[in-house]
Parts: C-alpha cells; structure tokens; sequence
C-alpha cells in the first residue's frame, strides 16, 4: 500500500485549523458550524490513530503494515457518518492478504479498545483463490461467483444456518451481513454472505466457504451473539487496487 506523505497530513491539519474562520466570515450572524464540518472530519482519524496504538500490538502478522489502520480508520469515519447504525461497540477484522493457514481473524472491542478474541482462521470463498491454501487475490460481489467481498458490513441478526461440507451436513449460528461499502459488497444479503461456523475451519487452517467469512463452529457459538444487531465486520486486502482506490470509505486512502 501506498505510505502516506506528511506533507497532506500537515496540510489536512491547516485547513481544519482554518474552516471555523471561514464559516464565521460567510455566517456573520454566527452560529455552529454545520454537522460534518471540520472538527467532525478530523474525529475519525484522531480516534483511529488512538485505537491503532492500543491495538496493534495483538495483530500478530499483517498482510500490508496499514492494514489494520486501514481498518479502524473506515470503522471511525462510518460510525461517524451513520451513528445510529452502530449499536454494537464491536469490531470483526479480517485480513484476507494472508493464506488461510495463518490465523487473521479478530473481534476488538472499540468501547474499551481491547483485543475480545483472536487471532484466529477464517474462511475465505472458494472463487477468490485458485487452490485451497492459496492466499485470496480474486474478489466479486455478483451473485454465484463464490467469492469473497471486500469493505464494510453492518451485522444484522443471528438465524439457524444449515450448510454443507464434504458431503455432509451441518448446523450453525449464523449471523447476517449488510454490505456497506456500495458496488463492492452490497449483493452480500442477495448472495446469502453470514459469518457463521463451519467444521472446515480448525485452528490449524481453513477451508474455503462460497464468500463467507466463517469461523470455527465453537467460536461462532461465542462470539456471533455478542456481534448481533449493529456491530461492524471489515474484510481487508492489499490485493485488490480498484478497492483500495475506489472503496467506500476509504477516501483518505484515495486522495493519497
């Protein structure tokens, strides 16, 4: 991924600096300044910088050194930009840039900025990779392409998923998804994309699922109904520019 320049920061911090005074010199009459002017715009980072300090020291391999920035940076600009939809202070991050073998799922608390669970396997869908210990590179949301999606969901309830894996069948928690992050994600409901567990994920690796970001059977009984009902899942990956460039909520990324 792409570092930063100072120099933008330097110059985003400025014209934050300078937005109060012009507001005030076009409303002579004064008055606040709008909803989403600048202290609004300079929260999400400030509070992403905050929790990636307490964080990152749990996140144990990377696929991309901003990854998981990347992450808490879209968590803190959502939940800016929708705050009644996030009811639950729960983040689920994954990082699909790492092969399945490699634990690179977690579940942060973003109240209390701790570490709730992981890390730990995850699925990734069986059209994003060639093979089955294969690191993902290949991401859709059109319906049937049984890959992953990348971005921002919104969790929704739990139900009684029923799938199947090596010719059986199996039983699960399962919990919906809403894809927040436009032309990206947002078939996720269409296409039937939950966590949910699966006994093809262990913790010494993981299958592939038809998109969905699954976990350990025992696990999902733990952490899906602590994430029910207005928690946040993030699905990254270096591997994906047109994302990294176009996705919804990664706008500071894109003007880098």
């Amino acid at each position: 991924m792409r570092d930063r320049p100072l120099a933008r920061r330097g110059a985003s911090v400025r014209l934050a600096a300078w937005l109060p005074l012009l507001f005030s010199l076009a409303h002579p009459l004064g008055g606040a300044p709008p909803t989403g002017g600048a202290e609004a715009l300079a929260t999400p980072p400030a509070e992403a910088e905050a929790a990636l300090r307490s964080l990152a020291h749990h996140v144990v391999a990377s696929s991309d050194p901003e990854a998981l920035e990347v992450a808490l940076e879209a968590y803190y600009r959502y939940r800016a930009e929708r705050p009644g939809l996030v009811r639950r202070p729960y983040l689920y991050y994954v990082d699909l840039g790492l092969d399945p073998r490699s634990p690179r799922g977690y579940v942060f608390d973003m109240e209390r900025l701790e570490l709730i669970e992981g890390p730990f396997t995850v699925a990734h869908g069986s059209g994003s990779s060639a093979t089955r210990d294969a690191v993902p590179t290949v991401f859709s949301n059109v319906p049937g392409s049984h890959a992953s999606s990348l971005g921002l969901y919104l969790t929704q309830e739990t139900y009684a998923f029923r799938g199947r894996a090596g010719g059986r069948a199996y039983t699960s928690v399962g919990l919906r998804l809403r894809g927040e992050s436009g032309g990206f994600n947002d078939s996720a409901e269409a296409r039937g994309i939950v966590v949910h567990g699966a006994p093809y994920v262990t913790p010494s690796g993981a299958g592939r699922s038809e998109g969905c970001p699954a976990m350990e059977p025992q696990r999902a009984e733990r952490l899906l109904p602590l994430l029910v009902g207005g928690a946040v899942v993030f699905i990254y990956s270096p591997h994906d520019e047109r994302w990294l460039r176009e996705g919804l909520w990664l706008q500071e990324r894109r003007a880098d």
